[in-house]
């Protein structure tokens, strides 16, 4: 197969990001014919996708404007933050926001069922499974080369693919935090409703996203710790591990009575605003973030609704240009933040009582909770 397909964007990878990238341009007026989505795996994979995910107040508002939502997904309506072992607490509540909600958790399943839908009516072209072998690059242009012997040529490409901390390539801002997340759906005897958890631990966030299956008590569970206990951990058995997560978070939910199968994976920060004057990488393979305060996929949503934005202007330098001087600032306090955050409340040092002692204080001020807050649902402004 020798077939040469011509567009003006390329999108690497139909992920969530990728996916709104090309749902956004052609809310903006771009022809869908025009945009080329590639991905290694199919949309039937992708949808079966179980892991959880949190979109923010203004990632709605995202999805909303490309008719990918409503989806399934539980509100959040307030965001309890604590430090364990420690006195002091902030709570975030949409009420002093005046929102439905401060955010959403939903399957990554799925949003990317959502998103692909609105491609599919938008007739945007998608090339699944597909995988980009090479990439030439050229003053006017330029052309992919895909794995099942077809070629794509196009005015800018956009890489969308960004895949997870540890198998990346190294960018220039890179840390390994030395934790591994466990991820899980838990149920608990005494549910909250609405009410997310985010609790700090001396080895790592311990994240409670509310998460309805069915029967009122579920949570999405994201546990960072160190990766010799997370190894351990993993091979206990079910009563075992409910009991490890009941030490770990507290009694404030009642007893953790199941859990789903456990999934582990590698946490690190590594991102780097690449671009040239025809390629440009955005979400998860520009800025791979550690999971606290749920801020990748939300930070990748912005990249997208901005790109598409600048590239429905015309696909070319000038565009990528005005993308990367635009994202700048949200990106870099993002990253900061979250950076700070997943650092400072680790470990047993002697700052630690200050730290749990700044969260009450937060929770007395409340510009600076607002402010927090606003910053976690729509980025820099």
């Amino acid at each position: 197969m020798n077939e040469r397909i011509d567009v003006d964007v390329a999108i690497c990878g139909a992920g969530p990001v990728g996916l709104a990238l090309a749902a956004f341009q052609v809310r903006r007026g771009v022809a869908g014919n025009r945009i080329a989505l590639i991905d290694g795996k199919s949309l039937g994979q992708a949808i079966t996708d179980p892991r959880s995910i949190a979109l923010s107040w203004g990632s709605v508002q995202l999805l909303e404007e490309v008719r990918a939502w409503p989806l399934p997904a539980t509100p959040i309506h307030e965001i309890h933050v604590s430090r364990r072992g420690q006195l002091g607490r902030s709570l975030i509540d949409r009420a002093e926001h005046k929102l439905p909600a401060l955010g959403y958790v939903a399957r990554y399943g799925d949003v990317v069922d959502a998103l692909a839908r609105a491609c599919q009516r938008a007739g945007v072209t998608t090339l699944r499974p597909a995988r980009v072998e090479a990439l030439d690059e050229e003053a006017s242009g330029v052309v992919l080369r895909l794995d099942d012997g077809r070629s794509v040529a196009a005015q800018v490409a956009v890489q969308a693919e960004g895949g997870v901390f540890g198998q990346q390539e190294s960018k220039a801002q890179q840390r390994d935090y030395e934790q591994t997340a466990l991820i899980a759906r838990v149920s608990v005897s005494d549910p909250i409703e609405y009410r997310a958890f985010e609790r700090f631990t001396d080895e790592g966030p311990l994240a409670l996203l509310p998460q309805d299956g069915g029967d009122g008590h579920g949570y999405a569970l994201v546990w960072c710790m160190r990766p010799g206990r997370a190894t351990d951990i993993q091979l206990l058995d079910d009563a075992g591990f409910l009991a490890q997560l009941g030490e770990a978070f507290g009694g404030r939910l009642g007893r953790f009575t199941a859990t789903s199968a456990r999934v582990a994976f590698p946490l690190g920060l590594n991102a780097e605003a690449r671009a040239s004057a025809r390629t440009v990488a955005i979400g998860n393979a520009a800025q791979t973030l550690h999971p606290v305060a749920g801020q990748g996929l939300n930070l990748g949503l912005r990249d997208a609704a901005v790109l598409a934005r600048q590239l429905a202007r015309g696909a070319g330098p000038d565009a990528i240009t005005a993308f990367m001087d635009q994202r700048h600032p949200d990106r870099r306090l993002t990253i900061s933040l979250t950076d700070t955050m997943a650092r400072a409340f680790t470990g047993t040092g002697p700052l630690q009582p200050l730290l749990g002692l700044s969260l009450a204080a937060l929770d007395i001020v409340k510009p600076a909770r607002l402010l927090l807050a606003d910053l976690m649902m729509f980025g820099r402004r």
